[in-house]
Parts: C-alpha cells; sequence; structure tokens
C-alpha cells in the first residue's frame, strides 16, 4: 500500500550524516515515528537535544521498525545492512542512500535480503557534511533511483515508492544497479574527478593567488563539489571505480576533440564540439514528458512489472505516483517527450 504520513508507520534511520540526518528530519516533521542513531556518541547528543529520539545502540533504534534507512559511509554499508537485518522484523523494508548499487545489491542477495532490502540513492546533497549540515528540505523533489528486484522483493519496491512519493515528492527513478552505476558515474562521480583536477591544477599554479583573485563564476560553478569532503569524494570514486573510469574516458576522448580543434585552430569543428554540448546543458532544464499510467497484477511473479519500470527509468523517466490495490497496482509515470519539447 502506499504509505501515509498520519499511517502507523515507525521507521528508522542509521547513520545520521548528511544525507541520512536530512532524512531523519523529513520524517519526523512529517508526524512518522522515527528514530536515529549514529556510531558517534557526539551525533547522537545533538539529536536528542533537537527533541528527536536518538537512543544509545543500533539494536534499540531499529526494533520493531517497519522501515530503515542505511546510511552512512559507502565502505560502512554492507555491514550496517547485515546488522540491520539481524534485528529489525522480518517484514521490515530496507534501503540506503549510497552512490554506488552493485556491490552492496550483489551483497544483499548474496545474504538473501533482496525480499525487504530495496537499493536506493537520492540524487541530492551538499558540499558540507554532518547532521548539523542536515535539513529537512534537502532531499524534496530529488530523483531518487531505487532498484527493484521481480518476486518476493517487489511489494518491499511499491511501498518505498509510495512513502518517496508522498513524503519527499520524489521522482523515483527504477533502475538496475548496473545501469545507475554507468549513469551516475557521468551525472555525478566524474564531474568530481574533473572539480578536483581544475581545482587542484590552480592549486599548483606559478599563479595560484591571482588566478583565485580573477576567478569568477565558471571556476566557481566548475569547481563547487572539490569542496566536498575528501574522504567522502574517495569513497564515492572507490566505490564505482570501474564505471567511473569508463566515464572518464569519454570524457577525456571529447576533450582530445576539442583540444585537437584548438590546437590546429579549427574554428568550425570547435564551434560544432560546443554546440553540441549545449544541447546537452540545455536539456537540464528543458525537458517535457509525456504521463502514463500503467497497471500490473498485485500478486504474482511481477518479472513483466519490473522490466517496465526498469525500461521507464533507463529511458530517462520517473514514477511518481504508485496505489496498491488488492488485485492491482497502478503507477503514473512520465517519459521524455520523444521530440525533447
Amino acid at each position: 500500500m502506499v504509505v501515509r504520513a498520519d499511517a502507523a508507520l515507525r521507521a528508522a534511520v542509521v547513520g545520521t550524516g548528511l544525507i541520512g540526518g536530512s532524512v531523519l528530519l523529513r520524517l519526523c516533521d512529517a508526524g512518522i515515528d522515527v528514530s536515529g542513531w549514529d556510531p558517534d556518541p557526539a551525533t547522537r547528543s545533538y539529536a536528542r537535544d533537537r527533541g528527536l529520539a536518538a537512543p544509545e545502540t543500533l539494536d534499540e533504534a531499529v526494533a520493531g521498525r517497519g522501515l530503515v534507512f542505511c546510511c552512512g559511509p559507502l565502505p560502512t554499508l554492507p555491514e550496517t545492512l547485515l546488522r540491520v537485518a539481524a534485528v529489525a522484523p522480518s517484514d521490515c523494508v530496507l534501503t540506503d542512500v549510497g552512490s554506488a548499487k552493485g556491490t552492496l545489491t550483489a551483497f544483499a542477495e548474496q545474504h538473501g535480503l533482496l525480499d525487504r532490502f530495496v537499493p536506493g540513492h537520492p540524487m541530492a546533497g551538499a558540499e558540507s557534511a554532518g547532521f548539523t549540515a542536515a535539513t529537512p528540505t534537502l532531499l524534496d523533489s530529488a530523483a531518487w533511483v531505487l532498484c527493484p528486484a521481480p518476486g518476493s522483493g517487489t511489494p518491499a519496491f511499491r511501498r518505498l515508492t509510495g512513502l518517496l512519493v508522498e513524503l519527499f515528492r520524489a521522482r523515483v527513478v527504477p533502475m538496475t544497479p548496473t545501469d545507475h552505476d554507468a549513469a551516475v558515474a557521468l551525472a555525478s562521480h566524474v564531474p568530481h574527478l574533473l572539480a578536483g583536477a581544475l581545482a587542484g591544477a590552480v592549486d599548483r599554479a606559478p599563479l595560484r593567488d591571482v588566478v583565485l583573485t580573477l576567478a569568477a563564476g565558471s571556476f566557481s560553478d566548475g569547481t563547487r563539489v572539490a569542496g566536498t569532503p575528501a574522504r567522502r569524494t574517495a569513497n564515492m570514486l572507490l566505490g564505482n571505480r570501474e564505471r567511473v573510469l569508463a566515464g572518464l574516458a569519454g570524457v577525456t576522448a571529447y576533450l582530445d576533440e576539442l583540444a585537437d580543434a584548438l590546437r590546429v585552430g579549427d574554428a568550425d569543428r570547435l564551434t560544432g564540439l560546443y554546440a553540441a554540448a549545449g544541447l546537452a546543458r540545455a536539456a537540464l532544464g528543458g525537458r517535457a514528458y509525456a504521463e502514463e499510467v500503467r497497471d500490473f497484477p498485485t500478486g504474482g511473479g511481477h518479472a513483466d512489472e519490473v522490466a517496465w519500470l526498469r525500461d521507464l527509468g533507463v529511458g530517462g523517466g520517473h514514477v511518481s505516483g504508485c496505489a496498491v490495490g488488492p488485485d492491482t497496482v497502478s503507477y503514473l509515470a512520465h517519459r521524455p517527450s520523444p521530440s525533447g519539447a
């Protein structure tokens, strides 16, 4: 069913940094019975000072809960998932917010958790870190990737989709873990490499100080994510290493074309390459979507449902509604218009 803010849902957030803390605050603002736990005692104390439930142990935080968000640094998520699964009720929906999905999904499958674990990744954040930087609106209207699995795991996907749409106004993007990791490499991870390379090159430049004095919007925009905590960035890049390197190769190839055109003074070629890049940049804010409603049987193996969901996501679409009845589950979906207009 679609979980509503006034339903008797009991949730928990494990790892209350920037993203986990923002999830915790949003759930609390919505009137959800939610507890938060963090391995840092000072963070737990800060949460309690804000009037939030923050037990001393992870077990206390997740016991009896119907939904648990596993947050925290990417390398810690496998252990966190196992600890939570061992304590939470067997019908508790588990999800995460990690920026890479392949390794953790394979780990969950190996441990027989895909019947209730729905890999997730909200595409939002900030350069700041920690619970003190969290806000209840940070994830509002974000594209939120979920990885549905056919069979017994599909009901958990439906329940989580309903919650995210209702409470966060999320645009749920269903994808396979492999497609997610390939797409997010270019959408998020490679930009961190490029920002770090530009800022790092300036730091080493003989005219460093005057460059920083003259730096305007293009430098500031291009290096914004270089201000992200270094360890968090390293964890993200290493967690999706092969896909990031593949994406970087594509960027390097395009950069080489730009450099070659510049080197030989080919203005037409340089103009054409930038015009093509400009079209992709412009599409960020001007995409039109066609609305689609699709129904599937509530019971069964759900293979057709999951195949449709994955096709929707990999095509750039998203879900903005999920209603589950006794016999039918109905999705409200949005696909990019063929014309792009």
